[in-house]
């Protein structure tokens, strides 16, 4: 199979091409093509890759190019990996929103919208591209934000499109790991929307076992969540969050940690890679050893303002493993190519799986995989408060849509109004004109 990534040269890419190593399966992938607008972050991950692919008998093939339509045609799958603007763009994103008081952060609040106001356009170009030039490959997002960017490419590429986020993989492995319960072997009860979504039942032999956490204050504190959000809110729930659901519950500690440290981390990440692939361009030996050391700083600085803003320490040494994203989307792969029928939560059209939206917009539930796609479960009803949430930040992605598709700055500012995270009209016009000046990306908007 011939496995096409866009956005090629950023930097967990890696990651993806260690799963597609040790894949030893029958009809595997056996050529990848990587695709950036970047020619030198392409040749500095093509290095890491070709370190990675050493000693390796029969490692799927790796060529690069920075031509779109060469880089789809005859593409069985598509991982869409981009970055608008790059980590410039985040830095920026961050920056002025912590300016106004409001949320900096990559597809949460303000952060988020600005980044899918120009990613949007871009993405859904892109699946056009698809339809002309591989229009039997399946797509699969890993675009932030995740959500957003599918809904929008599916509007293009029908359930030909999946989103996928090691987010609900990571908080499934750390509750079951708590309970004692093989992660494999449990069915996940998780609903929401990507980076909104809870988990709300661990099912194994027919018995639901996270009701023994969630009574349970001393297991509650020994895991991620558990830390972040606190036994007694996690007990009102009767659920555990993901973790990103930290900048609605806490906003206020969250922007005072955020604003009150020496950088964001778009800005962490912004230096940090520039030094990754500076040095790769100098002396490029070795170039395994130095990304992996770069991801380990990386992994360890995750979310650290937030577990900073609730007192949660430093990351346990077992959470600073990938959070298995590319084994997501390995197994995606497997399900639809060989029709290994399995189960992953997933972003995909609703299609009814969630009441409280219509079935064109895009959720994060579990799905069955088979040869013909991603096909949701019907879950249970959200409560209240969560569906609120929900349709909230729903209606902030459409009204994206809605000014991506038709150039109007005043659907970019409702986008940022409606959001729950932004209090105010006249913060949203100045989040819009400030986020304007700081991208070019936007100029479409008038």
């Amino acid at each position: 199979m011939r496995l096409t990534v866009l956005g090629g040269g950023g930097f967990r890419l890696p990651l993806v091409y260690s799963a597609l190593l040790g894949d030893r399966a029958e009809g595997r992938v056996t050529d990848v093509v990587l695709h950036d607008v970047d020619g030198d972050r392409l040749t500095a991950i093509a290095r890491v890759l070709a370190d990675q692919a050493e000693g390796v008998p029969d490692a799927p093939t790796v060529s690069v190019t920075t031509d779109l339509d060469d880089a789809l045609r005859g593409a069985d799958f598509v991982f869409s990996a981009i970055r608008v603007g790059g980590l410039d763009g985040r830095a920026a994103d961050e920056r002025i929103a912590l300016a106004e008081g409001v949320l900096g952060q990559e597809t949460v609040g303000a952060g988020g919208i600005a980044y899918g106001l120009r990613t949007v356009p871009v993405a859904r170009e892109i699946a056009r591209r698809v339809a002309r030039w591989a229009p039997d490959a399946w797509v699969i997002n890993f675009t932030n934000p995740a959500g957003l960017v599918t809904e929008a490419m599916a509007r293009e590429l029908g359930e030909r499109v999946i989103g996928i986020c090691d987010s609900p993989v990571g908080l499934g492995r750390r509750v079951a790991r708590v309970l004692g319960v093989d992660p494999d072997r449990a069915w996940f009860d998780y609903a929401g929307l990507n980076h909104l979504g809870w988990l709300r039942g661990v099912w194994i032999d027919g018995r639901d076992e996270l009701p023994r956490l969630l009574g349970d204050p001393a297991l509650l504190g020994s895991f991620e969540e558990g830390k972040l959000f606190g036994a007694e809110w996690l007990g009102s729930l009767g659920s555990i969050p993901n973790e990103y659901l930290h900048y609605y519950y806490f906003n206020r500690e969250a922007v005072r940690a955020y604003r009150e440290a020496d950088q964001t981390r778009g800005a962490f990440l912004q230096q940090q890679q520039a030094r990754f692939y500076d040095r790769m361009a100098q002396s490029p030996a070795g170039a395994w050893e130095q990304w992996d050391r770069t991801r380990a700083e990386r992994e360890a600085t995750y979310m650290a303002h937030n577990r900073e803003a609730a007192g949660a320490g430093e990351r346990d040494a077992e959470n600073l493993e990938s959070g298995g994203y590319e084994q997501v989307a390995l197994a995606l792969m497997r399900a639809i190519a060989h029709h290994q029928r399995t189960s992953l939560i997933l972003n995909v059209r609703n299609r009814g799986a969630l009441d409280a939206l219509d079935g064109d917009a895009v959720v994060e539930v579990p799905c069955f995989v088979d040869a013909n796609g991603a096909h949701p479960v019907v879950t249970a009803p959200l409560p209240d408060d969560a569906t609120g949430l929900v349709r909230a930040v729903k209606a902030a992605e459409r009204e994206v849509l809605a000014a991506a598709e038709s150039g109007s700055a005043a659907r970019a500012v409702k986008a940022f109004a409606v959001h729950p995270l932004v209090d105010s009209v006249t913060v949203a016009r100045r989040l819009f004109t400030n986020y304007a000046a700081a991208h070019p990306g936007l100029a479409y908007l008038r």
